[in-house]
């Protein structure tokens, strides 16, 4: 299939596609629409809701928490079942409602192609759907209608087309008919891409690749291939979750068997080995995970961010890079004036958008535009020729028309222009804009004699047309020296990304009726440039801080993206050697991008398949992704990256529906509040897991080392444990349930945004984490087989009971000191002090009152009980408390 159609003269093409201007005959574009299939985007087949509610069961620690509840069940304790089959199915739920909507990126690209164009067929104009179109057919392109295939233009009126979505150019594209030679898609200036929009003039072209081979279909093809990535979180879970669980049960096993060998019980040892593993399995894991996950993504919401899947949230707090798109996502998607020249003048003008305020400043000084006859004179001028609206409707600024023109028109309201000009000033002609011409002109009714010619265009070409320049208020010869200082003003305006225009004007006779772009008063310059979005560049900078690279992918021209890099703080000095164009990418093989991947902080003039590339040399590199975007050219990296982030004003549907997380006011800062909720999540999670595991690390050490010490009932000379079956699943009920889950919405550090990313490939288990829960689980068992061997002589029933109580005290405190790694205050959760005092009030309940008293074979506590328990509990306090002092030190 011929893929070079815009190197090809538009002959050629008629030759190769069998047609002419008068299009295919209706028997032709039938023949060829049964061939080669309807015009559409084809939707990858998507899995039925029940397989994607049991992929949720696919976790290995999700399936042993299934047998927990069976032998949980076996052995009588059903509120234990009942509590883990309930956490289970929980999690399951949260997960299938999270991703049923997360598989529409596809959807969203048909909704974007055209229901009905105007079609030529036997040399008639005739409409038809947009499905129905093939190669070959010829179409009727006019203002505000979107592209409905991909097309090589064969005329053209002024056309231009907005292609920010495919190609991320940020003003509209001028369309030609010559022949052009690139890779870039954006240069295929002939070119026509389905879903783009006309915003101005008409044209034709002829249809050259309809549905899955038109761009957006290649798009569509990329969104589809790529692989589902799992997150950081997703990748930790499943391989702590499978060996913790192979631990716990080999553990079990053993216990099981020298409970059997030291001449236990047969029955009651594997009762209680049993009971160990449902106890020893952190069954609240899944829960908390997906409920801190799900708190998460509520507090998102109201900063604006809407996450479409709960792990993308903690994605964020490991991220490394953030990848962004530059148009209407570092920038407004809104050209403003930023510089204009005369009068060898060049004045600044401030303000940002398209809302008329702000000021004029010359040599650091602000100047009054209405004293000011040029400036005056050259926003007069490009207020009256333009075509663009601007208006305010209940308290905000409309515009509709050409970027480039509504710029200039917000540009002469800041200066005081009557906003009503081009009304008390009749236009009675126009010479409209042409991309051979490269100017436009206005000619308005000054009085009943005097007619004002209005002309605005490229700078090299305008001066052609002009002899004079009016200079300190008097009109002058326009000189060679004049000129060469203008075109000098020009190129400079040009390397700073400005786009400029020159401004030129005279006075006529109403009889006048020829030459209106003869013989012209040049005024000045007018250059301007895409905005940067206000506060961006403080967001930038906190992401620097927080050791977060930000790169820059636009479609847009180098020159325009180092400005903005400049502006932003992306870049810094006038060094251009971390700065890729897209044509530079292609002479690069993958492993010399991996090499020099880092060192690179702008990408410009690349196409989709680049951005894809780029994400991959970061993954490569070992990068935690983030991509932003709002086009549909974006989709395909938004779906690779680690979590893609899409507008929710500008963006396209298809951004939206390829990405994990949607900004709704489209601000950069919203990415930076949701990286310190990523963090804060995993610390959230990584505490819950330390919490958990430490004290069921502790159980499982009582258990073990009472079997090796063999301890004898006084009264009875039976072998006896420290706890029973139905404490140990009490102990897991009360510990591991409303403390543990309370952890899970901790506050974030107060200087979490402070310190580098988590290494992507840290594990939840880190060497610092497994050491620290040996320690504490090693406390914990010593502490509470002491007070159960001192106790020991006064009857077993008040030994275990203290041991009982013991454990859970140590694993309240434990709450506490857990948090003191990340300087967090006693009170400073309450949902977590509230959870203290539930479970602490149960066990009171356990101990005084005669029915549960019987039920787990406890005894009343006296008040120096209570004493040595709290003093040999409270250990942990003091050795968190040198642990982290001495962790500080080392750091």
């Amino acid at each position: 299939m011929v893929k070079n159609w815009h190197e090809l003269e538009i002959q050629d093409i008629f030759s190769l596609l069998g047609t002419n201007e008068k299009g295919l005959s209706e028997l032709e574009a039938g023949r060829r629409l049964k061939e080669q299939g309807p015009n559409e985007i084809k939707e990858k087949k998507k899995r039925s809701r029940l397989l994607l509610f049991l992929d949720q069961f696919k976790s290995f620690l999700i399936i042993i928490l299934i047998f927990a509840a069976a032998f949980s069940m076996l052995i009588g304790e059903t509120i234990d079942s009942a509590f883990i089959i309930l956490i289970v199915v929980l999690n399951a739920i949260f997960g299938f409602v999270q991703e049923f909507k997360a598989e529409k990126a596809i959807e969203a690209l048909k909704k974007l192609t055209t229901p009905e164009v105007v079609v030529v067929r036997d040399g008639k104009e005739q409409k038809t759907s947009s499905k129905d179109i093939v190669p070959g057919d010829v179409i009727l392109l006019e203002q505000g209608t979107k592209v409905p295939a991909d097309m090589r233009l064969i005329q053209i009126f002024d056309l231009k087309i907005d292609e920010s979505a495919i190609t991320g150019e940020s003003v509209p594209v001028e369309k030609e008919l010559k022949p052009v030679s690139s890779s870039n898609l954006a240069e295929r200036k002939n070119i026509a891409y389905m879903g783009t929009m006309v915003t101005y003039g008409r044209g034709l072209g002829v249809v050259i690749d309809t549905g899955m081979n038109t761009e957006m279909g290649n798009i569509a093809h990329m969104i589809q291939s790529a692989k589902e990535e799992q997150t950081p979180l997703q990748k930790n879970l499943g391989v702590f979750g499978k060996n913790l669980g192979m631990i716990i049960l080999g553990i079990c096993g053993v216990i099981i068997l020298m409970g059997l060998f030291r001449g236990f019980e047969i029955i009651d040892t594997i009762i209680t080995g049993i009971a160990l593993a449902v106890a020893a399995i952190p069954e609240g894991l899944p829960a908390v995970v997906t409920i801190t996950l799900a708190l998460g993504i509520q507090r998102m919401s109201k900063q604006n961010a809407i996450v479409r899947k709960m792990p993308s949230v903690e994605t964020l707090g490991s991220t490394t890079v953030i990848c962004s798109d530059k148009t209407g996502t570092l920038t407004r998607n809104e050209m403003v004036i930023r510089k204009l020249w005369y009068c060898g003048r060049e004045v600044e003008v401030s303000g940002r958008g398209y809302e008329p305020e702000g000021g004029f400043t010359y040599n650091k000084k602000r100047i009054d535009p209405e004293k000011n006859r040029e400036l005056q004179l050259l926003l007069k001028s490009s207020f009256l020729c333009n075509n663009s609206t601007i208006s305010r409707i209940r308290g905000e600024w409309k515009t509709t028309g050409d970027p480039t023109e509504i710029s200039l028109k917000v540009a002469a309201l800041k200066a005081g222009i009557d906003d009503s000009l081009d009304e008390k000033l009749e236009r009675i002609k126009e010479i409209p804009f042409t991309s051979e011409r490269k100017m436009m002109t206005s000619v308005n009714t000054l009085s009943q004699r005097k007619l004002m010619v209005s002309t605005k265009g490229a700078p090299e070409l305008l001066l052609k047309r002009c002899n004079r320049i009016i200079y300190n208020g008097k009109v002058m010869l326009l000189t060679k020296k004049r000129k060469k200082e203008i075109l000098a003003k020009n190129h400079e305006f040009t390397q700073n990304a400005l786009r400029v225009l020159g401004i030129a004007y005279k006075e006529i006779s109403t009889s006048t009726r020829a030459g209106y772009e003869k013989d012209l008063i040049f005024i000045g310059l007018a250059g301007m440039i895409d905005s940067p979005r206000l506060g961006v560049k403080e967001d930038i900078a906190l992401c620097k801080g927080a050791g977060i690279k930000v790169v820059m992918i636009t479609g847009d021209h180098k020159n325009t993206a180092i400005a903005i890099g400049r502006e932003l703080g992306i870049i810094e000095g006038i060094t251009e050697s971390k700065v890729l164009t897209g044509e530079e990418l292609d002479d690069l093989t993958d492993k010399q991008m991996e090499r020099m991947i880092e060192e690179v902080n702008i990408y410009a003039r690349v196409n989709p398949e680049h951005k894809v590339r780029i994400v991959d040399a970061f993954k490569a590199k070992g990068h935690v992704i983030a991509m932003t975007g709002d086009g549909v050219n974006d989709a395909p990296a938004l779906k690779k990256a680690d979590i893609g982030i899409s507008m929710g004003v500008t963006g396209t549907d298809v951004s939206k529906e390829a990405s994990d997380m949607i900004l709704k006011n489209d601000n950069f800062s919203t990415i930076v509040t949701a990286v310190k909720e990523g963090r804060t999540i995993f610390d959230n999670i990584n505490k819950f897991v330390q919490y958990l595991l430490s004290s069921n690390f502790g159980e499982v050490l009582i258990i073990f080392i009472a079997m090796i010490i063999s301890f004898q009932d006084p009264v009875t000379g039976s072998y006896i444990l420290p706890l029973t079956a139905i404490q140990l699943l009490w102990i897991n009920l009360l510990t591991d349930g409303l403390p543990a889950l309370a952890l899970g919405v901790d506050p974030p550090e107060p200087k979490i945004m402070k310190r580098p990313p988590r290494n992507p490939k840290e594990k939840i288990l880190s060497r610092k984490t497994i050491s620290e829960i040996v320690i504490i689980g090693m406390v914990m068992a010593i502490g509470t087989l002491f007070l159960f061997w001192i106790n020991l002589p006064s009857g077993g029933s008040k030994a275990i009971t203290i041991a009982f109580t013991s454990i859970i005290i140590f694993e309240l405190i434990r709450t506490q000191s857990i948090r003191m790694r990340y300087n967090l205050s006693f009170f400073s959760n309450n949902k977590l002090t509230i959870a203290r005092m539930i479970s602490f009030s149960l066990q009171l309940m356990v101990i005084y009152l005669p029915f549960f008293q019987v039920i787990f074979n406890t005894v009343p506590l006296g008040l120096y009980d209570w004493l040595e328990i709290c003093l040999v509990a409270g250990t942990i306090l003091i050795i968190m408390w040198a642990r982290t002092k001495l962790f500080t030190r080392s750091n």
